[in-house]
């Protein structure tokens, strides 16, 4: 009986000092949030077939990452505002990495993308687990980045990204003025971002 309690004893120390380990040296999970740099999750590029970084490989770009499924009709509700914004602004850097979490194959996403007519880089990440990386709390859910990757904008849920508010702070973010300093259409980001560097 007394080696039993001594083999719980043990156990239990065992695990509060692995569990005290893990708190104090354990890798610190970093919130993502506005202000903080984004992950830099790796997901295949449907137009290549490369495996590229979500930051890394559109640094130097404002990018919206844009977390979605087919299944989701949010998503597809929102795809053609997402459409329009790229079309208005790609030729001056602004870039859209929309990654589909489906766990289908790539064809019926591409499938997708055909359907809706979309030209903005589509990603596939099949396991799902951009999710945990990006911390969302389901589908869909944008992260609006600057050139350097640090996040600028978070919504939940489908959102009118055509809106004169979303160009106006994307202009912002590209460093688009026009005369007198001021950015083109109307110069106040929206409550739940931060304010463009230097302006």
């Amino acid at each position: 009986m007394a080696k039993q309690w001594i083999l719980v004893l043990a156990v239990l120390a065992g695990l509060l000092i692995g569990g005290t380990a893990l708190v104090f040296y354990g890798p610190e999970v970093q919130p993502v949030a506005v202000g903080k740099k984004a992950p830099d999750y790796k997901a295949m590029d449907l137009h290549s077939g490369d495996s590229v970084g979500v930051r890394s490989h559109y640094r130097g770009h404002v990018t919206l990452v844009n977390i979605w499924a087919t299944w989701c009709v949010p998503c597809r509700v929102e795809m053609p505002a997402m459409q329009q914004l790229f079309d208005s602004l790609s030729g001056r850097g602004f870039r859209i990495a929309a990654v589909s979490i489906d766990q289908e194959g790539p064809q019926v996403v591409k499938d997708f993308a055909g359907e809706l007519k979309l030209t903005f880089d589509i990603l596939h990440d099949q396991s799902g687990n951009i999710q945990q990386a990006y911390q969302t709390t389901g589908v869909p859910e944008s992260f609006l980045l600057d050139s350097s990757g640090i996040i600028m904008k978070r919504v939940i849920g489908a959102h009118d990204w055509a809106s004169s508010a979303d160009r106006a702070l994307i202009r912002r973010l590209l460093g688009d003025t026009v005369p007198g300093g001021s950015v083109s259409g109307t110069d106040r980001a929206p409550a739940d971002t931060l304010p463009a560097k230097g302006r």
